[in-house]
């Protein structure tokens, strides 16, 4: 591929390689925590009947809050890997997520295809030990401390509610706005653009070592070192 010629976008049936080989890496990389798993899903009218469509998802993820409390145990969890657990693992009240009212907040991730920005899209929402949607407000106490920084300043996204393509209800996403134009810049320099096919198998290890900064998700360094082997 032709780094002066690509636009940072990807198809539907690229988009599903690169999902397939995202979630594959992450969890040879990152056996010990949730895997993505890939959803099959109807079609959309957007989707011809020859192409495969469907999403990657991770759900009932606790993401830890960063307080001075934790800071130890957050510091020990990087180098581990990402921050987060899954609901079915053993409660530990010094590391999960808590509101104010210190209630366990859990979260759900799907990684979907955006057919108007041709890039992937980060979609999630948080809810409640009673399984009660969290608000906006709510959900930017857990984000990393960084996070709200980032979305300030950032050109490339922001947070917005919008209804879930495949689920029919409003989750929250991270824009994809500026996705294209910064993941041409991310590979402008990479030898993998030189060949198609690796270069799509990598995509999604790129956008999400950017993305999953902002929601507390880190990719395993395994991955991102490893990228171009």
């Amino acid at each position: 591929m032709d780094a002066s010629s690509w636009d940072g976008t990807l198809s539907l049936n690229e988009f599903s390689l690169a999902a397939r080989s995202f979630a594959e890496k992450w969890k040879i990389s990152n056996s010990a925590s949730p895997p993505w798993l890939w959803v099959n899903a109807p079609k959309l009218p957007f989707v011809a009947s020859q192409q495969v469509d469907g999403f990657l998802s991770m759900e009932n993820i606790c993401l830890l809050r960063p307080s001075e409390e934790n800071d130890a145990a957050a510091s020990r969890l990087e180098e581990e890997g990402p921050g987060f657990s899954k609901k079915e693992d053993a409660i530990d009240d010094a590391t999960l997520v808590h509101s104010n009212h210190h209630e366990v907040h859990y979260y759900d991730f799907h990684i979907v295809y955006s057919a108007s920005y041709r890039v992937p899209v980060l979609y999630f929402r948080g809810y409640d030990s009673e399984g009660l949607p969290l608000q906006l407000n709510e959900i930017e106490k857990d984000l990393p401390a960084c996070s709200a920084k980032v979305l300030l300043e950032s050109k490339w996204t922001f947070i917005t509610q919008e209804e879930h393509p495949y689920l029919n209800r409003p989750w929250y996403k991270l824009h994809p706005c500026g996705t294209s134009e910064w993941m041409k810049l991310l590979f402008l320099d990479e030898a993998a653009l030189a060949e198609n096919r690796v270069a799509i198998e990598l995509y999604l290890v790129s956008w999400f070592s950017v993305v999953g900064q902002v929601i507390g998700l880190r990719v395993p360094i395994e991955m991102v070192n490893g990228r171009i082997n």
